[in-house]
């Protein structure tokens, strides 16, 4: 190997080593690992999310597609002063989700959501806050939603959610022999 190929190497991982750390810091694992905690916490045991009764759901996962959409929509509205699920540029929550690659091609059923808050200090305060907000609770608590990513951008919060079920090896079967048709997407979206 070369003294110049070996150097190229070398400037290109020091180049990306700030991402790498910044993607594995120990505040960033912190940070998503207490969401998914206070999260996971209460679907656990259900709760109420206004008059309606939440049994208990399964566990979110991270998702580090919803934290790319998410990113961006925090910061968006951040840096151009606004507070709204519809970009200022008009793109919707799930234009950013999909263009950050979560995407439904080939997925069974697709669900996506979005809670959006500003002026929490704390991930407690903001956890908080949605949970006793009737409609966001509900987000929090759909047995639809398997995935998760927050963002917290200055005092700018946004949490995205996603659902995807996969076909079965049996029907990824039956599809590409013809014997089973694709009907129409189950699509859902929530705010």
């Amino acid at each position: 190997m070369s003294k110049r190929f070996t150097r190229g190497i070398l400037l290109c991982i020091i180049a990306q080593l700030p991402g790498i750390l910044h993607a594995q810091s120990p505040s960033a694992e912190r940070f998503k690992n207490e969401f998914l905690y206070r999260i996971n916490s209460v679907r656990a045991h259900g709760c109420n999310c206004g008059t309606k009764w939440f049994p208990p759901v399964g566990p979110l996962t991270w998702n580090v597609l919803l934290q790319k959409s998410a990113y961006g929509h925090a910061k968006d509205m951040n840096d151009k002063d606004y507070f709204s699920h519809t970009s200022k540029d008009g793109r919707s929550m799930e234009d950013r989700i999909v263009l950050a690659g979560y995407i439904f091609n080939g997925f069974k059923s697709f669900y996506i959501g979005e809670n959006i808050a500003k002026g929490q200090q704390s991930i407690a305060e903001v956890t908080n806050a949605w949970f006793k907000s009737e409609h966001h609770c509900q987000n929090l608590m759909s047995p639809v939603y398997k995935e998760v990513a927050v963002v917290q951008y200055n005092d700018t919060w946004v949490q995205d959610f996603g659902g995807r079920e996969a076909y079965s090896p049996a029907e990824q079967k039956a599809l590409l022999s013809g014997r089973m048709k694709v009907s129409g997407m189950d699509k859902h979206n929530n705010k």
